[in-house]
């Protein structure tokens, strides 16, 4: 059976991050482009948080998509929990030298000092941390150690919280050069994000269904949350290839139905019976 436009929109907005998903909004492209600026910047930490959902993977994914061309730069988006194993990956991949054994700090650094002579601030390796909330406090403390040395560079991610965390601690906010704060998008944002999505996938029928009203409920729904917009539209042309196969007499092609919403918001659990 060949794939309606519904089939081919749901997949759109499958929960995946990948650079070439990136989506181009006014705010959102500044505050890339200004990462993209401070990694070029003599820094030794770049913080970027948010609450979950906002982008921060999507935005470190661009990131070292755009960087590996010209820079030696790492993305670890699975936080790596083991202290030793995480010397041990950044000593492989940074400096191709394989270490048999436990590996502490003390030990890491002398490695870090024996390889990386270039003072140069353009041949610095920059280490991209997703998720840095799951790191230990003793291995958030050694990063920020080694970051001090200037042999190599973070950009790292954490997840805003109200209680006191990592990013209100003193010996972060003084050695970060940098932080930035991603949000949940405003619900003119939120229109441009659905209809670009699905206009950079040939869905144009698709995207014109969606008018301020259906946009409306949806941003009351997800607060503008991209993940949780994301989970929603895939559940809801998952409804209407449903319908479309089944009962297609009771689908409007013009305009998105708000009671469909609704039911993938049910279905999502963004909203309880």
């Amino acid at each position: 059976m060949r794939s309606s436009i519904f089939d081919n929109s749901k997949d759109i907005f499958l929960d995946t991050v990948n650079a070439k998903d990136f989506v181009q909004l006014d705010r959102v492209s500044t505050i890339y482009q200004s990462l993209k600026d401070s990694v070029n910047k003599p820094l030794k930490m770049i913080l970027l948080y948010g609450k979950p959902g906002t982008g921060k993977s999507m935005f470190l994914t661009k990131l070292y998509h755009d960087l590996s061309q010209s820079k030696k730069v790492y993305l670890y988006n699975t936080p790596i929990l083991d202290e030793s194993e995480f010397y041990k990956t950044l000593a492989h991949d940074l400096l191709d030298v394989k270490y048999r054994g436990e590996l502490n700090y003390t030990q890491f650094m002398k490695i870090i000092n024996e390889h990386i002579v270039d003072e140069n601030p353009d041949n610095i390796p920059i280490i991209l941390l997703d998720e840095a909330q799951l790191y230990s406090a003793t291995l958030m403390e050694n990063i920020r150690l080694l970051s001090d040395t200037r042999k190599v560079k973070f950009v790292i991610t954490l997840h805003k919280t109200e209680k006191e965390d990592l990013i209100a601690k003193e010996h972060f906010q003084t050695r970060i050069w940098e932080s930035i704060e991603l949000e949940n998008a405003s619900a003119s944002e939120l229109k441009m994000y659905i209809q670009k999505k699905l206009m950079k996938a040939n869905c144009f029928d698709s995207a014109s269904m969606f008018q301020m009203k259906s946009i409306n409920l949806i941003y009351k729904l997800t607060s503008g949350n991209y993940r949780d917009t994301n989970k929603l539209l895939y559940t809801l042309f998952e409804i209407y290839t449903w319908y479309n196969e089944n009962n297609p007499i009771k689908i409007n092609r013009s305009n998105i139905s708000n009671k469909l919403i609704e039911m993938a918001a049910l279905h999502t659990g963004l909203i309880n019976d």
